[in-house]
């Protein structure tokens, strides 16, 4: 895992001769990595995955900072270098969510920078009864405020700059907004933790519990957050679905699983690693030196049939 393919050919012209085993492949294993299809440039990555995508998917409610090349291709996430990106699928929060995750290399780091994956199927199977039955009951439950200094804006998560907007994306799409009393925005929305996707046979651990959780952060940034926002006021924070706060070793349970799982995917240049994101789960080790991926979303899917009676 991922299963690793040589293109007898170069990029998107390959790509589209090649494109229902492609997509085959990925539905079966779950990944595929294009190794060395001699994409050069954004240009490149972005005809590549348009070949091989129904549709793009444009971001909305991302929490990290990206470069917008075009609809539905970016930069990879703007993260200090020196910290990893925790697992998560893309977007799990979210109603609409990418169904492929399609990551070109450009310029591979100089150590590190490695994309690593997990089963999300096995991950639910793998992680304990007892931990698991409170998220399946009620869900897990994601709060944000939308600090002008602290990761997005509301403005660059919604896509607007008209608060009505936003109010109204959050609307349609199961999202509590309220306005705080210093002009901050803040949003809940609950989801469920483990999904069926349509046409999959198993359940999936889908969700961002621990990745977005007070107690993956790294202690100093944690402490820091805390003491500028207050406990109930971080920039973002995970909670069961009643509300009831996670305790630090549930996190710790889940991040070791994750991590006993993962298989780490290192990208050469011209590389496409192309990802089922409704199964697959990934992450991004901690790299030095310069490091250029870019990352295509596509096929964006409709989670409403996925979630409770209480989300819908």
């Amino acid at each position: 895992m991922p299963v690793l393919v040589a293109p007898d050919g170069a990029g998107s012209a390959w790509v589209e001769q090649r494109r229902t085993e492609i997509r085959a492949t990925v539905a079966e294993s779950g990944a595929v990595l294009l190794r060395g299809l001699g994409l050069a440039d954004v240009a490149q990555v972005t005809a590549a995955a348009t070949a091989l995508a129904d549709e793009l998917a444009v971001e909305r409610e991302g929490f990290a900072k990206r470069v917008e090349h075009s609809p539905g291709v970016y930069s990879s996430s703007v993260w200090a270098s020196d910290l990893p990106m925790c697992m998560h699928h893309e977007l799990s929060y979210a109603r609409t969510i990418p169904q492929l995750m399609m990551f070109g290399c450009l310029r591979p780091a100089d150590s590190g920078g490695t994309i690593g994956l997990a089963d999300g199927a096995a991950i639910a199977q793998a992680l304990p009864t007892a931990l698991v039955t409170p998220f399946v009951r009620d869900g897990w439950l994601l709060t944000r405020n939308f600090y002008p200094e602290a990761g997005l804006s509301w403005q660059e998560a919604f896509g607007t700059t008209e608060p009505a907007e936003a109010e109204a994306y959050c609307r349609d799409n199961g999202i509590i907004a309220e306005w705080r009393a210093d002009g901050v925005l803040r949003t809940r929305q609950r989801r469920a933790a483990v999904v069926t996707p349509a046409g999959r046979p198993d359940p999936v651990w889908f969700n961002q519990i621990a990745f977005l959780n007070r107690w993956t952060l790294d202690p100093d940034i944690r402490d820091y957050l805390v003491g500028e926002f207050g406990v109930h006021g971080l920039p973002v924070d995970t909670a069961y679905g009643d509300g009831r706060f996670i305790n630090a070793p549930v996190i710790e349970e889940i991040n070791a699983v994750y991590d006993s799982h993962t298989v780490q995917v290192p990208l050469r240049a011209g590389d496409l690693l192309v990802v089922d994101n409704l199964r697959m789960t990934h992450s991004r080790e901690a790299y030095t030196g310069p490091r250029e991926v870019v990352v295509a979303m596509g096929d964006p899917t409709d989670r409403a049939g996925w979630d409770p009676a209480w989300q819908r």
